[in-house]
């Protein structure tokens, strides 16, 4: 299992924040955010959004850091980009997807 994430440079919120990816499927995305604890509010179309003091904690759980510009490459290459303004897919190409 290979998650990543990048620094907490975006604000937000009074806050600073990362983004918690998988390269390979939405399941082992989700399943290494619940076993951080994080809440799955806390996902956003194709990544989690994590303050900036959870970023140690998932490094220490084996995320790996990266910059965001590699991250959202590996996103794209994958072919789990999710863009904003783009509609949801369809129910079978969803279960498709989060399966990847």
């Amino acid at each position: 299992m290979t998650v990543y994430i990048d620094p907490p440079n975006w604000p937000g919120h009074g806050r600073m924040w990362s983004h918690l990816i998988s390269d390979r499927s939405f399941g082992e995305l989700h399943a290494f955010a619940a076993q951080l604890g994080v809440p799955p509010r806390a996902f956003e179309r194709d990544h989690y959004d994590l303050p900036s003091e959870w970023y140690a904690p998932a490094v220490t759980a084996g995320a790996v850091e990266i910059g965001s510009k590699e991250l959202v490459r590996l996103l794209h290459a994958a072919g789990l980009r999710r863009p904003k303004g783009r509609c949801a897919p369809a129910v079978g190409v969803r279960a498709t997807l989060e399966s990847r």
